[in-house]
């Protein structure tokens, strides 16, 4: 298959949190694929710089910076160093987050803490930081990181599937309060992608695999590369009047 390259993205700086793996690792690799300038965020150290590594010899190496997204200090820190090293963002992908599995009667106030602050807080203090960056170049993009989770009700994921709720309330109030500036923020909620966490800690049965691509009315498993065309075509100057809309990329499922 053959796949579309946005000329818009060249050059560009890009901000990605949680880019060391799964879905993030693509974003990384395609925006990287598409010339753009790309930082990423993420607390795996080894894998954020086998990562980096790999991809040096793109148009631009792509700057890794360490950094836990839940504390919110070292968050903007390290967004302030990818502004000095590359410029002002265009793009910002806020991706990292946590599918924890919990009881939900079991809940502590501080488990729930956690995962709020690793699934939505983030989120809205990374766009805080960024957005004057954007308002500054007279434009950009804010893609923010949903589930098909909370849409469902995934009974095992209270807590997440709160905090992706929030991000889709988020993105429709960052849309209406940063159009005036050219800002868009949309969001996009896919359902099972076969990352090598999913498959290792939820789905290792081929058969846990087939059971859920069978929900599906294409009856094709999700890559994350797939979510990072979206993720792209979002961020590109091709979506210019697009914003407040959540994206389900499942298949098709109901």
């Amino acid at each position: 298959m053959s796949f579309t390259h946005y000329r818009s993205l060249q050059d560009k700086v890009v901000l990605i949190t949680g880019g060391a793996s799964g879905i993030g690792e693509a974003f990384v690799r395609a925006f990287a694929d598409n010339g753009a300038k790309v930082g990423f965020l993420d607390l795996q150290q080894d894998a954020g710089a086998t990562l980096a590594a790999a991809l040096s010899r793109s148009k631009h190496a792509p700057l890794f910076l360490r950094c836990d997204v839940t504390d919110t200090n070292a968050l903007k820190a390290a967004l302030e160093t990818a502004h000095t090293q590359l410029g002002p963002a265009s793009v910002l992908v806020n991706n990292a987050a946590n599918d924890l599995r919990q009881i939900f009667a079991d809940v502590t106030p501080e488990e729930l803490d956690k995962t709020l602050a690793v699934n939505f807080r983030h989120v809205f203090f990374a766009s805080q930081a960024v957005v004057p960056q954007m308002i500054g170049l007279g434009g950009g993009s804010i893609v923010n990181m949903s589930s098909m989770a909370w849409i469902a009700g995934a009974p095992e994921l209270p807590g997440y599937a709160a905090a992706k709720a929030a991000i889709v309330g988020l993105t429709h109030s960052l849309a209406r309060n940063l159009g005036k500036h050219r800002i868009r923020v949309n969001a996009i909620a896919p359902g099972l992608v076969l990352t090598e966490k999913q498959q290792k800690l939820w789905y290792p049965a081929k058969e846990d695999v087939a059971r859920m691509v069978a929900l599906q009315f294409i009856p094709d498993t999700i890559q994350p590369a797939d979510i990072a065309n979206l993720a792209l075509f979002l961020a590109a100057d091709d979506s210019r009047l697009i914003t407040k809309q959540t994206f389900a990329v499942n298949g098709g499922r109901a």
